[in-house]
C-alpha cells in the first residue's frame, strides 16, 4: 500500500470513522446545508462522479437523484463502508490522481477535495478529460478570506489569511483558498466557472463553538445567502468543461 492510501487510511479513523470529534456536528450539518444546493444541480438523467466518501453526508442526499452515482475513494475502510451502506453506488478504490473512467460524466462534485491534494490543477485536468463536452465541476473548499480567519490575523492569533490551523492539519488541507485562485486554477485546466456562492457564517473557529446549538448553527448556514461569497467559511464554485 502507498504512503498516500496509509494516509488516507489514518484521516478515515482518527476523524470521519471517529464518533468523539467534537466539532463533528457543525461540519456535518454545514454539510447537510450545502446539499441543499447540490441537489438543486443534479438531474434524474445525470451520470455522477463524486469523490471522496468524507462522513457520508453527500452521498446519502445525493445517490437516488441520478441515474448514476460513482464515489472514487482512497481510504480502504470507507469504500467496505460505501459498499455496505449503497449497494447501488459504484465504489472505486483507488487515488484521484489515478483513476481513469470507461465513460465520461456530466457531473463531478469535487467536495473538499482540492485543498487536500498535492496538485489541485493537475487532478482538475484529470478531472475535465472524465466529464461530457459541456459537463460540469462543483468545487468547494475552505475560503482563505472566511471572517474567522481574518479576525484571527487582526488578533495576532496567525500571521496570514491562508495559514493553516492545527486541525487543518488534522483533516490533511493542504492549503486555502480564495475565489480568484480558484477561478485560475480550474481556467487553467479546462474550465470556465458559470456560478459560485459561499456557505457558513463563522466568526470562530470551530473549537470556540462547541457550546452553540445546533439551531445557530444552522441559521448561520441560513444567514450565508445574505453575505458575499468572499467572507463566508467555505466557497462553492459550478465550473464548466470548455
Amino acid at each position: 500500500m502507498s504512503e498516500r492510501l496509509q494516509e488516507l487510511d489514518r484521516i478515515a479513523v482518527d476523524y470521519h470513522l471517529n464518533h468523539d470529534v467534537p466539532d463533528k456536528f457543525i461540519e456535518n450539518l454545514c454539510q447537510e446545508y450545502c446539499c441543499d444546493w447540490l441537489e438543486t444541480l443534479i438531474g434524474p438523467n445525470d451520470s455522477v462522479l463524486e469523490l471522496g466518501y468524507g462522513d457520508g453526508i453527500t452521498l446519502q442526499r445525493l445517490a437516488d437523484k441520478p441515474k448514476q452515482y460513482t464515489v472514487v475513494e482512497g481510504a480502504a475502510k470507507l469504500v467496505q463502508l460505501i459498499r455496505e451502506k449503497h449497494p447501488g453506488v459504484e465504489a472505486i478504490h483507488t487515488l484521484f490522481e489515478d483513476y481513469q473512467p470507461t465513460e465520461p460524466y456530466d457531473k463531478v462534485l469535487a467536495l473538499h477535495v482540492l485543498e487536500h491534494v498535492d496538485d489541485p490543477v493537475a487532478l482538475a485536468r484529470r478531472m475535465h478529460g472524465w466529464l461530457k463536452p459541456g459537463g460540469e465541476l462543483v468545487i468547494v473548499v475552505p475560503n482563505s478570506e472566511s471572517l474567522h480567519r481574518q479576525l484571527a490575523v487582526l488578533m495576532g492569533l496567525q500571521p496570514t489569511l491562508d495559514t493553516l490551523s492545527p486541525r487543518d492539519h488534522v483533516v490533511g488541507h493542504q492549503r486555502v483558498y480564495d475565489l480568484p485562485t480558484l477561478a485560475t486554477h480550474l481556467r487553467e485546466s479546462g474550465f470556465e466557472p458559470i456560478s459560485e456562492r459561499g456557505f457558513f457564517v463563522k466568526s470562530l473557529p470551530n473549537g470556540m463553538m462547541l457550546d452553540y446549538s445546533p439551531a445557530l448553527i444552522q441559521a448561520m448556514n441560513q444567514l450565508s445567502d445574505k453575505l458575499p461569497a468572499h467572507l463566508l467559511a467555505n466557497l462553492a464554485v459550478v465550473a464548466r468543461k470548455v
